[in-house]
């Protein structure tokens, strides 16, 4: 990672940690306390074997016992005030987390359609998962070795300097200093490939997910095989990258064991020295050896934290990246909220495109007055399931306006715009939980009553209550997958009638259905539209719609046609050749 990433993940995770200023504080306070004491007690340790060996034959028992008390105050002190760190630090850790956690996925949910079309859930999702993995490894990596080695080393340096000959100290820092900067060096290298090989995960991550999202389509081609190569060969391609880092790994780990260890031997070999010209005591020597060993424990590990942090950030940073995402649609400053609606919807001069080469509406204008029922008609790639959208404002149009109650939509708070428009799409999905949340997702705290009332306009209350032996705590399976596509547009039908909208928009809810699923779907829509509603639908079937208001027919992004069912057949146009077809096959 280079130092202005490093930089940037720092500068993300600092307002986090403003709102726990004082417990950080506090926490390295203790931390630091804790290291005074835990370099204090090999010295106090020296001072008992000096007198034991010096004074054998005068010891002093009340000495000895005060060296002895304060070696155990010392030992269980530091212990003590790591508790007590660890104590204040947790919620630090662990709300952190869950605010980032939160604000990712807030961010996320808040981004327009024209992300999550372009992006793997799969993929996101894995990224999510390593990011919040990498703030825990981090938090830990700093609180538990890197910062208390640190402190350890600088005291164990003061304590040398004071204590024995300026060779010590050299040679100390010099051993660590190399340590420190061929860990870095080595580990950077390291981190390009680990960063490769996450890159490749990702993809063998998104590929698996989806092939089992959509297992129905893998089994009705039966391309179960060609799933499995295709997998294999991503994960192919991610183990290169992942021996790659582990090698790379092995060769640190072995170079930094060597460097410590004649750190350590060079340092033993001083202490000897010393020792045996009379100018160390033994407890001298243990002290010297006490505090080598207990800073190559945590130096031996201290290669595989700073990689573990190093990873951490390298994922944090990632994760971070999604924050930067731009949302296409924003609410504009000063947007208002809509307080009461009528339902009058127009379209004017609209034009929009998916990318720069891709025109789906040109010049389309659409006068929808309130309480009318307007049908969208038109073969597939006309522009029919584009308006829907633009309604909902899940898109932005290119140019012209989408007016309600005369008011651009652009003008008001998209929370506040969806709020009074229902949508039931052709394909309907629902969560992975009971039918009753499914239909009470419509309206925030909806009581079991408001559910079954719902259920009973959409004409699904008796199948759930006669025919699923949970009930109205069946789970329905992810996306719905337990339930017919009759089953599951009533579900949403019964959603929207709980939200109770003024504007119900019908986006081909009817196209996939049987006959018997069809006539239920049908005869719920129309009970909606009697209750003096604005009412959009985009029909397939065009027998559904031949009481409408008005019928608009669209070809190619613009409006070939518009008038009501009789005024059509009368024009001999597009839509009667359209119900001409339709009658032929057997479909009127």
């Amino acid at each position: 990672m280079e130092e202005n990433e490093q930089q940037s993940n720092i500068k993300n995770l600092i307002p986090y940690f403003k709102e726990f200023k004082w417990r950080i504080i506090f926490s390295l306070s203790l931390l630091i306390v804790s290291k005074v004491l835990a370099v204090a007690d090999p010295y106090v340790m020296k001072k008992l074997i000096d007198i034991l060996v010096n004074t054998a034959s005068e010891i002093d028992i009340k000495i000895i016992g005060i060296l002895v008390a304060l070696f155990f105050i010392l030992r269980w002190g530091t212990n003590l005030l790591d508790g007590a760190k660890d104590y204040l630090f947790a919620k630090v850790q662990t709300n952190v987390k869950r605010m980032v956690s939160l604000d990712i996925f807030e961010h996320l949910i808040g981004l327009s359609v024209d992300f999550h079309t372009k992006r793997a859930t799969g993929g996101i999702s894995r990224m999510i998962t390593r990011g919040a993995k990498g703030l825990e490894n981090i938090f830990f990596s700093l609180t538990f070795n890197i910062i208390p080695t640190l402190i350890e080393i600088l005291f164990v340096v003061i304590i040398f300097i004071r204590l024995f000959p300026i060779s010590f100290t050299l040679v100390f820092l010099l051993f660590v200093t190399v340590y420190v900067i061929f860990t870095i060096k080595l580990t950077d290298r390291r981190q390009k490939v680990s960063i490769e090989a996450n890159k490749k995960d990702d993809r063998a991550s998104s590929q698996s997910i989806d092939a089992l999202m959509n297992y129905e389509t893998v089994k009705y081609f039966t391309n179960e095989k060609y799933e499995h190569i295709r997998y294999d060969g991503f994960l192919k391609d991610w183990v290169k990258s992942a021996v790659r880092s582990t090698k790379m790994g092995a060769n640190l780990n072995m170079g930094q064991g060597l460097i410590i260890t004649a750190g350590l031997t060079a340092i033993l070999a001083l202490a000897i020295r010393e020792y045996l010209a009379g100018a160390a005591t033994i407890g001298d020597f243990v002290l010297v050896t006490t505090y080598l060993t207990r800073i190559a424990i945590p130096l031996n590990f201290l290669g595989f934290v700073y990689r573990m942090v190093k990873d951490g950030f390298a994922d944090v940073d990632e994760m971070f990246r999604l924050l930067n995402v731009k949302n296409t649609v924003e609410d504009r400053p000063g947007a208002s909220d809509i307080e009461r609606v009528s339902g009058h919807l127009e379209l004017k001069n609209i034009a929009f495109k998916y990318a720069d080469d891709r025109t789906v509406l040109d010049d389309v204008n659409i006068d929808i007055p309130a309480k009318s029922s307007v049908a969208l008609v038109g073969y597939s790639g006309s522009g029919k399931s584009t308006i829907s959208k633009l309604l909902l404002r899940l898109y932005d149009v290119s140019s012209g306006a989408v007016l309600l109650d005369g008011v651009d939509i652009r003008d008001v708070k998209q929370r506040s715009l969806r709020k009074y428009i229902g949508m039931v799409a052709q394909d309907t999905i629902l969560f992975n939980d009971t039918i009753a949340h499914n239909i009470g997702y419509g309206k925030n705290n909806a009581t079991k009553e408001e559910i079954e009332k719902a259920a009973k306009i959409a004409n699904i209350h008796d199948f759930i209550v006669n025919e699923l032996p949970e009930g109205y705590e069946t789970i329905v399976g992810e996306r719905g997958v337990k339930l017919s596509g009759g089953e599951k547009q009533r579900v949403a039908i019964a959603r929207m009638i709980i939200k109770n909208p003024c504007i119900l928009i019908f986006d081909e809810a009817t196209a996939s259905l049987d006959t018997k699923s069809e006539k239920i779907i049908q005869d719920a829509i129309k009970d909606l539209s009697k209750g003096g509603r604005t009412t959009v639908v985009i029909a397939h079937r065009l027998s559904t719609i031949v009481d409408f208001d008005k019928i608009v027919v669209l070809s190619k992004g613009k409006i070939i046609e518009e008038g009501t069912h009789q005024e059509l057949l009368q024009k001999d146009g597009a839509y009667a050749n359209l119900w001409k077809t339709q009658s032929n096959n057997g479909n009127e």
